[in-house]
């Protein structure tokens, strides 16, 4: 496989995790996923990985709930380390290495996080799987998913979703909406998109940071992102 970057950040979706149920983690797209990352691994791809927590706990969601927002954010922060240990099980499970650090001092859950331990671990080979967000409340993780894109030095931050790009319009809901090739930054503030909160975009923005949010969920998608395929839509 000849691979258009030598170093990435794949921010998944915990909603994408829940399959088919409809909660929790569906092993089976648990499986799909670990299999697509095992491929870009072996081809020389260094692979750190940031994943949400929806499909356990959301702190936002949990806030309108009557959750203090501080505490239903760390609760969400907890889901993220529920699901990074359930990737690492399963790239573990077909003989890649991986290993998960964590925003907050979660040992031995996880290794306390630092850019420098994760970029080793990456030159070694191994998948390292960055938990917890920013470690703080009010910030997302595709704000975490950028801020360790940037920390570790990827060449790029794919963003793997359940639709295949950045569409005018929610393609779920809107079937005249229209796909985007390419975008910029400043076009998505400017029309509104919400393909990921303006802070996670600024900060992208700021240190040159690519983005391209295409299909996670068909397998064999990531390998053709990592090719060079124009799947998917790139943020630039």
């Amino acid at each position: 496989m000849t691979s258009q970057y030598k170093r990435i950040l794949l921010k998944l979706s915990g909603e994408s995790l829940m399959g088919e149920q409809g909660y929790g983690i569906d092993t089976k797209r648990l499986g799909e996923y670990a299999e697509q990352i095992k491929e870009i691994a072996a081809g020389g791809v260094q692979v750190a990985i940031v994943i949400g927590g929806g499909n356990i706990f959301r702190g936002l969601q949990g806030a309108t709930r009557g959750f203090d927002r501080v505490k239903g954010d760390q609760m969400g922060m907890l889901a993220t380390v529920i699901n990074s240990l359930a990737l690492q099980s399963a790239l573990e499970a077909i003989g890649q290495s991986a290993k998960v650090f964590t925003a907050l001092n979660m040992y031995p859950i996880g290794d306390y996080y630092s850019n420098r331990e994760a970029i080793a671990a990456l030159e070694r080979g191994t998948v390292a799987i960055i938990a917890g967000g920013t470690g703080n409340p009010y910030f997302t993780t595709d704000t975490g998913s950028a801020l360790r894109g940037i920390e570790v030095k990827a060449d790029v931050m794919l963003k793997g979703t359940r639709v295949d790009g950045i569409y005018t319009a929610d393609p779920e809901k809107d079937p005249n909406a229209v796909k985007f090739d390419s975008i910029t930054y400043d076009e998505i503030y400017n029309r509104s998109l919400r393909v990921m909160d303006l802070t996670a975009t600024a900060l992208c923005k700021e240190n040159n940071l690519p983005i391209i949010v295409f299909d996670m969920d068909t397998p064999g998608n990531l390998a053709r992102v990592i090719a060079g395929e124009k799947i998917g839509t790139l943020v630039y």
